[in-house]
């Protein structure tokens, strides 16, 4: 597996490592613990949440930064922004649609059923604005990040095309702004119209759905214009932003668990203020991160497992995970046993990950330099 390290920011591999790391702890708990609810496995498993928030504010920054470049260089005709749309669903979309089919097809092998509204995961509608059925459950985070790689370039070139004596650069800010204040609306009509029963009803309901976690995608779009226009401030204050996020981060956990705060006693603050604060807290990080001169002995290791993320995120629960739970019951084993399905299960993630890295993904990716898109969009 080639993997091109000069043009690898370090801190940010392991940003992306970190958050596929805490995905696959969590999931490895219903394969040790399958009956089992405590205090550290919630810890694990919301640990797992965190990765995925972890993505989308990469996701937001690495996406931004480009947008802003693309600006940057003058390229602002709507072929531009085409040819921008067209490498990310180069990037994206083969291996989602693979992953995809592979698990419709496990559910006619495995269950003789043709899964109930299989076409609106074709156009990431599945979650759009409910909560997904429990089929490729993994996806839903997906479909977040798709929209949210159309709305704002979209709506920035249409002001582009209006406004065309204001700076791009603060265009760029006003949509950014404007997209996360629907957001906030829409969760606040949420807020509202519904009431939540339980935390798993409300991570179903509100926080795995796209209308009102879209914004999450974006608050990595002001970290890129922070990294962007304000470099030197966002290098000499890394440490202190670190250590802000840091407070934030375990502060507002801190005031959940002695509280005792929870969706159903205080919705507000779980609709409202508590997703925006964790993505806040996150991006904080990041002036630490991008700044990284990865000197360290696993940096290696560390890159390859950034690399396979997206892979690993794809395969890991419903191609594998969902496979051994359905032919071993898992919960009738003995320990020894459940260590050597973890083993497994860790083996073939990897695996099967690297060989949709090597033999799909990197393929179907390279497609998107080809001669014939550049000539035709540009």
């Amino acid at each position: 597996m080639y993997i091109d390290y000069k043009h690898r920011i370090f801190g940010l591999d392991v940003v992306r490592a970190l958050a596929i790391l805490l995905v696959l702890v969590s999931h490895s708990t219903l394969l040790l613990f399958p009956d089992k609810d405590n205090i550290l496995l919630t810890i694990i498993q919301f640990f797992g949440t965190i990765g995925v928030d972890l993505f989308f504010v990469l996701s937001g920054f690495l996406i931004g930064t480009l947008i802003l470049k693309q600006l940057e260089a003058g390229k602002l005709r709507f072929k531009d922004f085409v040819y921008f749309w067209i490498r990310r669903w180069f990037r994206t979309l083969p291996n989602y649609f693979l992953i995809l089919g592979l698990n419709i097809l496990l559910v006619l092998c495995f269950y003789n059923e043709v899964v109930e509204g299989v076409g609106y995961y074709f156009v990431f509608l599945q979650n759009f604005q409910d909560g997904q059925p429990n089929f490729f459950s993994e996806s839903w985070s997906l479909s977040i990040e798709e929209y949210a790689y159309i709305w704002g370039p979209f709506l920035l070139f249409l002001l582009i095309s209006v406004l065309k004596k204001i700076s791009t650069q603060y265009l760029y800010l006003v949509v950014t702004v404007f997209i996360i204040g629907c957001v906030t609306v829409f969760r606040y009509h949420f807020h509202t119209e519904h009431v939540i029963t339980s935390g798993q009803e409300w991570s179903h309901q509100l926080r795995k759905v796209v209308i009102y976690r879209i914004d999450s995608i974006y608050y990595g779009f002001i970290a890129a214009y922070g990294a962007m226009y304000f470099k030197s401030v966002w290098e000499r204050y890394k440490i202190i932003s670190f250590c802000s996020g840091a407070l934030l981060f375990f502060g507002v956990h801190a005031g959940i668990f002695i509280f005792g705060w929870l969706p159903e006693n205080t919705p507000l603050f779980y609709n409202i203020f508590y997703l925006p604060m964790v993505s806040i807290s996150l991006l904080l990080f990041f002036p630490l991160a991008t700044t990284s001169q990865g000197k360290t002995f696993f940096k290696t290791q560390i890159t390859q497992i950034s690399v396979l993320s997206y892979a690993t995120y794809l395969v890991n629960y419903s191609i594998v995970l969902l496979s051994i739970q359905y032919f071993i019951d898992v919960s009738q084993v003995s320990l020894f046993l459940k260590i050597m399905i973890l083993f497994t299960y860790w083996l073939l993630t990897y695996l099967l990950s690297y060989l949709l890295f090597v033999y799909f993904e990197c393929p179907m990716t390279n497609l998107r330099d080809k001669n014939f898109f550049k000539t035709r969009i540009n």
